[in-house]
């Protein structure tokens, strides 16, 4: 058993802690998840100290054997944490030295627990961001193909939860796919900024030993050196922008999933949950409860918790280390296991639904083609006003937007109804077919006269949500042109995403 002094790492104070700061002091409980990065960053140590003759070959040799076999019992889940052992570096110093005895001290000559903690933390941030950003791209792949595949359903679409535009389901698929491929980009913008190696950096001033620095880089897998010792030791901007990442990931993936919460609903029945996502009702058994789209919406508010927390660790501290930072691995350890378990739930949600296509199409209103036509009498306005010429241009299978740049002195613009003008008719239409009790496309050619002479009788083709959506040919938009460039892009991105990861 290690005596007090020992537990104090020192030797300089010889009472008792007391018994619940000791508790409260205490990280094993949390931080022994750190036990394998732990090692293979004393591992790489000793190999530098062996090449700044701390260590004799035999001594590093004897050192490398006992943290192989602690590794092992940290695997196996053998190994036995004592009530001394404050947290990982100690219990597995403790450990070392039972297994080889006093040369197991000469590990941490010129180390401290400030660099050792830090580098332990980056390595296993790291880690951890590799397997999220393949959790992630698998998400976003998921969305892209299922959107390949649906591409010809048609649903409304909403802004303030009231049918606007008619859309095409793989829009609203890939809009959230977009918004997820910049969550992959920030992991791996913050995976290079973390990629810089603390270690060697002793408890604020550096290390005196002339530690070959490039050499643990090298072993431990890190682009960089830190430049400044006391920044190395203190500075917790990895932590914070991971959990920052990690929170609007989780904000994308909560609107996500309230909006297949409400398309899930009864009154929407838009789609079907599988099974595997839901739950019953503990006293109401015809209900099946979203419980997995309810979770990943819950869990964004702790993963920002995380997140806010850890910054008011942070806003006051004075340089280099304090004891403050020991909340930072608690923080990280949650949000990377949350954030693991909902990729993979989310994913698993989005293969297996099932659309119901007739609902979607039912839910279709003319109402929602208004502003189809109004782009149909500024569209009109310019036809006329082009006249025949316009008739022998689309001979040539040539647009009247194509050809206005054509005319001798281009069109005159007071020709043309200004949008807003057809907007206000429109919206007129809208106003008399409510008068009348009937829907906007069931008006007569007359009534619609009534409000603007431009009205003829192809209007007819306007009400079409076929053609309302195909008009949106645009980059990014809804028409079955744009939404296919769109996922052949986001499969290129996904490329060049997974070999980032």
């Amino acid at each position: 058993m290690a005596t007090e002094g020992e537990k104090h790492l020192g030797g300089r104070l010889t009472g008792s802690m007391d018994p619940i700061l000791e508790i409260l002091n205490s990280s094993i409980a949390v931080d022994q998840r750190l036990s394998e990065v732990d090692i293979q960053a004393s591992m790489a140590y000793a190999k530098a100290l062996e090449k700044a003759s701390i260590l004799t070959k035999p001594e590093l040799e004897k050192i490398l054997s006992g943290l192989e076999k602690i590794s092992e019992e940290w695997s196996k889940g053998v190994f036995v944490v004592n009530k001394s052992d404050e947290d990982i570096h100690t219990a597995n110093e403790r450990r070392l030295k039972e297994l080889i005895g006093d040369i197991a001290g000469k590990l941490q000559t010129g180390r401290s627990r400030n660099d050792q903690v830090v580098t332990d933390l980056k390595l296993f941030m790291k880690n951890s961001v590799s397997v999220l950003s393949t959790h992630l791209l698998q998400l976003i792949k998921t969305l892209v193909e299922r959107a390949a595949i649906e591409i010809d359903v048609i649903l409304p679409g909403y802004t303030h939860l009231q049918k606007a535009q008619p859309i095409r389901w793989s829009q609203f698929l890939l809009s959230h796919a977009v918004a997820l491929t910049r969550d992959s980009e920030r992991l791996g913008e913050i995976k290079k900024r973390m990629n810089v190696l603390p270690l060697g950096s002793g408890v604020l001033a550096g290390n005196p030993l002339d530690i070959d620095r490039e050499l643990l880089r090298s072993e431990l897998d890190f682009a960089s050196i830190s430049l400044n010792s006391m920044d190395a030791i203190s500075e917790r901007d990895s932590v914070v922008e991971l959990l920052f990442v990690a929170t609007l990931l989780m904000t994308h993936l909560s609107r996500l999933a309230e909006d297949l919460i409400i398309y899930s609903t009864s009154e929407f029945g838009f789609l079907t949950l599988s099974e595997a996502f839901i739950a019953s009702s503990s006293l109401m058994p015809q209900k099946k409860n979203p419980i997995s789209l309810e979770l990943i919406r819950s869990k964004t508010g702790r993963v920002f918790g995380r997140c806010a927390s850890i910054l008011m660790v942070l806003k006051g501290l004075p340089s280099t280390y304090n004891k403050d930072l020991q909340e930072d691995k608690e923080a990280v350890f949650d949000v990377v296991d949350t954030l693991t378990a909902v990729l993979q739930v989310a994913t698993g949600v989005i293969s297996t639904l099932q659309i119901n296509k007739e609902n979607m199409e039912k839910a279709l209103t003319p109402e929602m083609l208004s502003t189809d036509l109004a782009l149909y009498l500024v569209r009109k306005g310019v036809r006329i006003s082009l006249g025949q010429q316009t008739r022998e241009l689309e001979t040539h299978s040539l647009h009247v937007s194509q050809v206005v740049e054509l005319l001798p002195g281009g069109l005159d613009s007071n020709l043309q109804m200004p949008f807003r003008q057809a907007l206000t008719a429109s919206g007129k239409a809208i106003h008399l077919a409510e008068t009348k009790g009937i829907t906007i496309n069931n008006l007569t050619l007359e009534d619609l006269k009534s409000i603007s002479p431009l009205f003829a009788s192809d209007v007819s083709q306007v009400f079409s949500f076929i053609n309302s959506v195909e008009q949106y040919t645009a980059v990014g938009g809804t028409a079955k042109s744009s939404v296919t460039a769109q996922i052949e892009e986001l499969r290129e991105l996904l490329k060049k995403l997974k070999e980032q990861a």
